[in-house]
């Protein structure tokens, strides 16, 4: 039975412009586009300054002050994130009485809905978290800020619950964006990996929400690409290795959402809550000592991957480790997202297997293969192969230039995916039944209207 006021009855099919609820869609879409947009520079200015003041730098890099941090201070900042997590998670379980909801379960089967105060507190904790250390990803808080700016919009406006579901998906796109400053890929995002359809009703809306929160943030962020990479042209050579790579990219995501999963399903209960988060952390502070490129969600050893600055040892290392620690922060209940670290893991995965490619063709430059694997590994693991085309554009500044290995990558490695596991990586926490009613949801969603 459908909830008091839920719109289960009525099917979004009419195109949104000329809905009855377009005015009050279109006056929450862009409020909720500025509130996400004011949300993601607050959070992101304060993911900068818990990093200053744990390791010392300025702006987002994290690698270079903590590689000139004394050794116990990484096991002390690490142990000390371990400690927040532990009573961060209690005191929320304590103080709210409603439970954590990921944001795809609450799309799906809530109608959209969310614990705004429990939400956002979660948001502020892996803010801090990502800022000490932990590996996970940052683009978590500003989405979750973004749907919860949606609600709101939503309980104001009192659009039905099929509007509130779009809009939901688009305040955390729309958060997304203007964190990375990437509008046209987190609106894509918003509908492609949350909403799980591109159809026009969904995309215009979610264009509008991302375009402005990407604007608002745009006065308090600097409008630049996230990663600065050479530009690499595609090549028979690079064409050939993305047919080959693809699917064994697909596989791995494969093992990596499934991973996720498995962390999510055996973090600890009760008592172990305040003692496992410690241990975990702690024990990446010890390793980080040697390996700082393990530390926070990923973005400066991409980078070094994309510019070919990592050796076959290095990145040998990196890819067996890096997936490893954020899996057990994720594990240890610690709160973040799983954006970037995704992104990083694919860098390394597509290094390593360029590494026998150069040498039985030379020619192709270490970055592209790590570039390509990236952009397979986000979309295979998202199962969003054009928003991870998009997004990879925007964080990188690329237009066309090798496109065709990229998309090739991208296509194989996803199609593997989607035929072993039907979950993304946001869908960790989902149940089989869970998975199987939002596949028939999806497959039974109403087609755009043709002409009268």
């Amino acid at each position: 039975m459908p909830k008091p006021g839920s719109s289960a009855h009525r099917p979004l099919t009419a195109p949104i412009l000329a809905d009855r609820f377009a005015a009050r869609l279109w006056l929450a879409v862009v409020l909720t586009g500025v509130g996400a947009g004011l949300a993601a520079a607050v959070l992101t200015r304060l993911l900068e300054l818990v990093q200053h003041l744990m390791w010392g730098g300025t702006g987002l890099d994290l690698l270079a002050p903590a590689a000139a941090t004394d050794p116990w201070r990484h096991v002390a900042i690490l142990a000390a994130a371990g400690a927040a997590v532990g009573v961060g998670q209690f005191l929320l379980n304590r103080l709210s009485s409603a439970n954590g909801i990921e944001i795809t379960t609450a799309i799906w089967f809530y109608a959209g809905r969310l614990p705004a105060l429990r939400t956002l507190a979660s948001a502020t904790l892996s803010v801090v978290i990502v800022g000490m250390g932990a590996a996970l990803g940052r683009e978590g808080a500003p989405k979750q800020a973004g749907a919860v700016m949606a609600n709101l919009m939503c309980d104001r406006t009192r659009l039905p619950d099929e509007e509130r579901r779009l809009l939901v998906a688009c305040g955390a796109g729309a958060g997304m964006a203007a964190a990375y400053g990437v509008p046209l890929g987190g609106a894509l995002f918003a509908v492609e990996v949350l909403r799980g359809a591109l159809a026009l009703r969904f995309v215009l809306p979610a264009l509008v929400t991302a375009l402005t929160a990407t604007g608002v943030s745009w006065a308090f962020l600097p409008d630049a690409p996230t990663y600065r990479i050479p530009v690499w042209s595609g090549s028979i050579s690079s064409t050939l290795w993305a047919l080959l790579a693809g699917p064994i990219i697909g596989l791995a995501s494969v093992a990596y959402v499934r991973a996720v999963a498995w962390a999510d399903r055996h973090r600890p209960r009760g008592w172990r809550r305040l003692v496992v988060p410690i241990v975990v952390l702690g024990s990446l502070g010890v390793a980080s000592i040697s390996l700082p490129q393990l530390l926070g969600n990923g973005r400066d050893v991409a980078e070094q991957a994309f510019n070919g600055q990592l050796g076959p040892l290095l990145l040998g290392a990196l890819l067996l480790l890096r997936p490893l620690a954020t899996v057990a922060c994720l594990g240890s209940g610690a709160p973040g997202g799983l954006f970037t670290p995704s992104l990083a893991i694919g860098a390394m995965l597509g290094g390593v297997l360029g590494l026998p490619w150069s040498w039985l063709w030379p020619g192709v430059p270490p970055g592209l293969f790590a570039l390509a694997g990236a952009a397979a590994m986000l979309a295979a693991s998202t199962q969003g192969p054009i928003s991870a085309v998009v997004l990879m554009m925007e964080l990188t500044g690329y237009a066309r230039a090798a496109i065709l290995p990229l998309l090739l990558a991208v296509a194989t490695a996803t199609l593997v995916a989607r035929i072993i596991e039907p979950r993304s990586v946001y869908d960790a926490r989902l149940s089989d039944e869970q998975v199987g009613e939002r596949q028939k949801a999806r497959d039974h969603a109403p087609e755009e209207p043709g002409p009268a």
